[in-house]
């Protein structure tokens, strides 16, 4: 199939023998979005497509790699999720979550917002970018058209050209590219002396609050320069049908002064934000749902399950998802095994507490509060005979990002020497 028939996209078009083709939905600067349907499972997405060598003329190679890594991490409910990317010698294909109900800039297009559907909309826009920020992402162009709405009404945020990962700040730990829509971009972005990215995020969040419950921009001129200079100042007025809470966030969200504007934890503790917070908004990783449980007894039979051939050092190489749990064995005794998880929560760089409670069971909490909280993590030690142990350790609670860079960095080095790997058995028997 030439480029050509895709772009021509009548419906009966096959992309690599994966995808069908389907009607033209759409179109930015530099791609076209089409429906289109996996035929294997009949599942239907959006097809972003892009032309390589308009990308490559305008020097916007690496934008389109870091937006392919960006949305490789940012896996969360209120983010528009990319299947796969796909590509041939003249386009590169984006298979992405199918999003039905639209922009939300069209939902404001018609007057605004009441306040508990503004404050349904903007709750979800803060757990999404709070989890970015948690991943080191900066999105940094939020505006009402890269939010999507899907079949229910649950936002998506979408549109990640111009994000940012914490690997681009510079020695002063900022971040110094100008980007952004005008209107929603923050007074210290505007300023060009540097910006930290989480901020900048935070106020073009305060500017979508106001537009939201106003129906209109809070910083408006048709002289650029003029709205620019208002930008600096935080020059707004917020109209007389805003609550005395939503004002009150809303002036602490669009506050000029990065250093004292509000945080996102902050944000979430505030009254406005709390109220009436649906069910279907309280998102959290499957992750955080576990909850202390006896650990099952395990036999011989179970340690040959984990591992591959005995071996169980494949339980320290990386894997692709977020750890749940990590999980070896080891011939030391139950006390050298508690020792040294002491030991290493002595000389974490967080610093944590350790509990015990009976011979087999310990618990680490973090003395420092993290993104949600203290990080909690319990360690199980149970014989399977007198001389071999299997140890359990998993997070049980706090944020999973900082709990894998605390296994990744501290525990799996200083746990290594005492995992149990079964010698290789080589038969030198002749055969008969």
């Amino acid at each position: 199939m030439t480029d050509k028939d895709n772009e021509k996209c009548h419906g009966h078009s096959v992309l690599h023998g994966k995808y069908e083709l389907g009607r033209f939905l759409g179109h930015g600067s530099f791609a076209k979005v089409y429906h289109a349907r996996n035929i294997q499972s009949g599942k239907s997405v959006a097809m972003k497509v892009v032309g390589k060598e308009k990308v490559i003329k305008v020097g916007m190679i690496e934008q389109v790699k870091r937006e392919i890594s960006v949305m490789k991490m940012v896996k969360h409910p209120n983010i528009v999720e990319l299947h796969e990317v796909m590509a041939n010698k003249s386009k590169i294909y984006f298979a992405m979550e199918l999003v039905r109900g639209g922009e939300l800039f069209s939902k404001i297009a018609k007057g605004r917002l009441r306040e508990d559907v503004a404050r349904h909309y903007f709750q979800q826009l803060i757990s999404a970018v709070d989890f970015c920020h948690s991943r080191g992402v900066y999105h940094r162009d939020l505006k009402p058209e890269n939010l999507l709405l899907d079949h229910d009404g649950n936002l998506k945020v979408t549109d990640f050209g111009l994000s940012a990962f914490a690997e681009h700040l510079r020695q002063d730990g900022l971040l110094h590219t100008s980007c952004g829509t005008p209107a929603y971009v923050a007074p210290e972005v505007i300023g060009k002396k540097g910006y930290d990215g989480a901020k900048a995020d935070i106020w073009s969040c305060g500017v979508i609050l106001y537009v939201l419950l106003a129906g209109f921009l809070p910083f408006q001129d048709e002289n650029i320069m003029v709205m620019y200079r208002k930008i600096y100042k935080g020059d707004f007025k917020c109209p007389p049908w805003f609550s005395s809470e939503s004002r009150r966030l809303i002036t602490k969200l669009l506050d000029p002064n990065p250093s004292t504007r509000i945080t996102i934890s902050k944000i979430v503790e505030s009254s406005w934000f709390k109220k009436t917070i649906p069910r279907s908004l309280i998102v959290k990783e499957d992750e955080d749902n576990w909850n202390m449980k006896e650990t099952e007894t395990l036999n011989a039979f179970h340690i040959i399950s984990l591992s591959e051939g005995f071996d169980l050092s494949p339980l320290f190489e990386e894997k692709k998802r977020e750890e749940k749990e990590i999980r070896f064995a080891t011939t030391r005794t139950a006390s050298s095994v508690i020792s040294r998880l002491e030991e290493v929560a002595a000389k974490a760089e967080g610093k944590f507490s350790v509990m015990k409670s009976g011979e087999g069971s310990l618990r680490m909490l973090g003395e420092e509060s993290g993104r949600k909280g203290k990080l909690a993590i319990a360690a199980e030690i149970c014989a399977v005979t007198p001389s071999l142990l299997v140890v359990e350790v998993k997070k049980s609670s706090g944020d999973t990002f900082e709990y894998n860079q605390f296994c990744t960095k501290e525990l799996r080095p200083a746990l290594k020497d005492i995992v149990w790997t079964s010698p290789v058995v080589v038969d030198n028997s002749t055969p008969a």
